[in-house]
């Protein structure tokens, strides 16, 4: 079921694949990729990079229900505060990602930064836990906010039939999956015109509310620190909450090996986004502020139209609109990202063989896209979503606290390695704190779903032994995954590709 790389040693914390000098072997490989070879070519460019982290960040929540940091901070003038600082600390990661992106040129993300500095089991685990339900699962959740809101405005007047919902989830889900199997051109092209539906939909909230402020409006903000005093808990869980709703920023980590010139394109992408989605995301927060106090935002089922029917009137029936496109951004992009991890995570021996295989003519990583088709409809018809997720939650911040701490590791334990991109120390020592802090605030403020989040993850452990480790299994059954896996690839038409066949 999951092939061995060719040569595969543990050594010193690398995992070598058929390299003596204890490094991954990088695919940038200084030549672009010949026309007729079956690869992954290199079409992210700065523009398409951009356009993969904002769109993959920017999802239904600034537009729908950004009261979880007010919630705890009890405060307009805190609130905004902790927007910023957010959006700050999350600057910080995502330049310790770039870093990693550019002194380890490999796609993967995550996972390939974890087998990099840490060795095979935690990154196993690491795609284990992704695969069979952080993603499908994640998928799942924010389609169902694009099945709603695309089916909004037909249902104005009444409630609109959860069955109705889940079928056009599904049909979006499908168009996804369809459209970045068959072309990673026109999956970038249309992720760059929803991202810029999504910074439209942003001005049109930005622009009322600075004219609101010229004219005065600033009613909310006097005393913009009084109000509920937050708690000892209310920071940390507002710092959770505000978060959660920057994280995306990692994904174009996935696909480096696509990116045209990653030293350069990888840093400015990374920091050209992060710079667009605090300052949007702070100013719609002061934007609703002009017009609706704190009180009402947090009793508002949707922040946005809320806010465009006092200002706007009849163009409110937009917003949903914007919503849905913006979801299905989100969706684009990061079935884009991690089917690249899977695809990365096969090519190490880590999932099963055909998951690395390309499409021969259109040259995209099928297999590893369509794989999560079956997984997210069943989360989508039969799973508790938001439970699997609230288990789950922890495990994001422990592995992407464990990467950033890769790159102190690889600093001392590879200081040659070269690294184009370089952070001071004192980030990723600052990112890495922030990350352990939110995993403990999960097992503190929620300990039984956390335990139970915690123990699905262990369930890696036993897995990677018994799929990885443990070579001995009957010939019965290797032979009958043999002819699974052949007969996948003619079925769906994909090859190795012709650079693991160098390897």
């Amino acid at each position: 079921m999951f092939r061995k790389a060719a040569v595969t040693t543990v050594s010193n914390g690398s995992y070598l694949q058929g390299q003596a000098n204890g490094r991954l072997p990088s695919m940038d490989g200084g030549q672009p990729a010949q026309e007729g070879k079956v690869v992954l070519k290199k079409k992210v460019t700065l523009l398409r990079g951009i356009s993969i982290i904002i769109g993959t960040i920017i999802g239904a929540g600034i537009f729908i229900s950004p009261k979880g940091i007010l919630k705890n901070t009890g405060s307009v003038g805190m609130s905004l505060t902790v927007w910023t600082a957010c959006g700050i600390l999350s600057l910080f990661g995502a330049l310790c990602y770039a870093e990693l992106g550019t002194c380890i040129k490999k796609s993967g993300g995550h996972y390939t930064y974890i087998l990099e500095a840490f060795g095979p089991l935690p990154a196993f685990v690491r795609v284990w836990v992704e695969l069979l339900i952080i993603r499908p699962a994640a998928t799942a959740v924010i389609s169902l906010a694009f099945g709603r809101y695309i089916l909004e405005p037909f249902f104005m007047q009444c409630e609109i039939p959860e069955l109705a919902i889940k079928l056009i989830t599904a049909v979006g889900i499908t168009l996804v999956m369809v459209l970045n199997s068959t072309s990673v051109s026109w999956s970038a092209r249309i992720q760059i015109f929803l991202t810029f539906c999504k910074l439209v939909a942003i001005l049109i909230i930005i622009v009322p509310g600075v004219i609101q402020l010229i004219k005065g409006e600033t009613q909310h903000f006097k005393n913009a620190f009084a109000g509920n005093d937050a708690s000892v808990m209310g920071l940390p869980l507002a710092f959770y909450s505000g978060m959660y709703a920057y994280s995306g920023w990692f994904y174009l980590n996935f696909v480096t090996e696509e990116v045209e010139n990653p030293e350069k394109n990888i840093p400015l992408a990374i920091c050209i986004s992060m710079i667009i989605v605090t300052v949007g995301y702070v100013l719609t927060n002061v934007a609703y502020f002009t017009t609706i106090s704190a009180g009402e935002l947090l009793l508002s089922k949707a922040v946005a139209v809320t806010f465009a029917e006092r200002l706007m009137g009849n163009f409110s029936l937009a917003v949903p609109v914007f919503v849905a496109l913006s979801c299905f951004g989100s969706m684009n992009g990061g079935i884009f990202a991690v089917s690249r991890m899977f695809f990365v995570a096969s090519r190490e021996g880590h999932l099963p063989e055909i998951l690395s295989m390309i499409h021969v003519r259109k040259h995209t990583p099928l297999p590893a896209v369509i794989v999560l088709h079956p997984l997210t409809m069943i989360m989508l018809f039969n799973g508790d979503l938001y439970s699997l997720l609230n288990f789950l939650s922890f495990a994001r911040w422990l592995f992407i606290g464990l990467v950033v701490a890769g790159l102190i590791y690889l600093r001392y334990k590879r200081p040659d390695m070269p690294r184009p991109f370089k952070v001071p120390l004192f980030i990723p020592a600052l990112f890495s704190f922030t990350c352990l802090f939110m995993v403990a605030l999960s097992l503190y403020s929620d300990p039984v779903n956390t335990g139970i989040g915690f123990a699905i993850t262990l369930t890696g452990v036993p897995a990677y032994y018994l799929f990885i480790v443990w070579d001995k299994k009957p010939k019965w059954f290797r032979k009958l995954l043999d002819r699974v896996t052949l007969t996948l690839q003619i079925l769906l038409e994909v090859v190795p590709s012709e650079e693991d066949q160098k390897s």
